[in-house]
């Protein structure tokens, strides 16, 4: 899906000129590598290009256990703030009470 295509949903859900798709993305990065994850695992996720050419053109891994354990902490921490709770539940989607 295209910026342009996130950016026009977020514009006829109301939230122009408050929101971007590129903003989403800023955050998600913030926060992840606050918490502490692996650099590596939150720029392969965003799809950006290793800056270090040679480790660019050798390295091929995905990360893929260690993304798939950092997005599934972003999912509970989206749910938590989701229903103003100041932690987010063992369990995810429900919210903490």
């Amino acid at each position: 899906m295209s910026e342009a295509a996130i950016n026009q949903l977020l514009k006829r859900s109301g939230y122009d000129g408050r929101a971007t798709g590129h903003g989403f993305r800023h955050t998600m990065s913030t926060t992840l590598h606050e918490q502490g994850y692996r650099s590596e695992w939150v720029e392969t996720q965003l799809a950006h290009v290793d800056k270090n050419s040679i480790r660019g053109t050798y390295n091929h891994a995905q990360y893929l256990e260690g993304r798939r354990e950092m997005l599934q902490w972003y999912a509970n921490h989206l749910d938590a703030l989701s229903c103003g709770a100041a932690e987010i539940s063992i369990k995810g989607r429900e919210c903490a009470q």
